[in-house]
């Protein structure tokens, strides 16, 4: 039943290629980010042209652990580098978990040198 209801948010464009959901482009976003850098909520929803729509993007990574392929969703926090979605994960812990194998440091539930780690898809993916 929910494939039925998922496959209705596709549609073919004349081209004849399917346009995908906002939470796909989401996943496809973050799927991109590499190992050892994260991004935020809203750049992600600035890159994808819903500058406003940081929620949605945040509700899409709520749901990021049953997509596949696999979606990093460890890799995207707050806008002040703050683990705000770690109670989506398995543990309390298992955010920062990931952040650490990919050897980025959190302190007090944000991103050590969270600019230096920052990730912008507006300025990584521009053609």
């Amino acid at each position: 039943m929910a494939k039925k209801s998922a496959d209705k948010l596709k549609t073919v464009l004349p081209s004849g290629g399917k346009d995908i959901s906002f939470f796909e482009q989401v996943y496809e976003v973050v799927r991109q980010i590499p190992r050892g850098r994260v991004t935020s909520y809203g750049a992600i929803a600035a890159y994808l042209g819903t500058r406003m729509s940081a929620r949605m993007v945040g509700w899409a990574m709520n749901g990021a652990g049953a997509v596949k392929p696999k979606v990093p969703a460890h890799r995207v926090v707050n806008r002040n580098g703050m683990l705000s979605g770690k109670a989506a994960f398995a543990t309390p812990t298992l955010m920062e978990e990931l952040l650490a194998k990919e050897k980025t440091k959190v302190k007090d539930d944000t991103i050590v040198d969270f600019g230096k780690k920052f990730w912008d898809p507006a300025v990584e993916l521009a053609l």
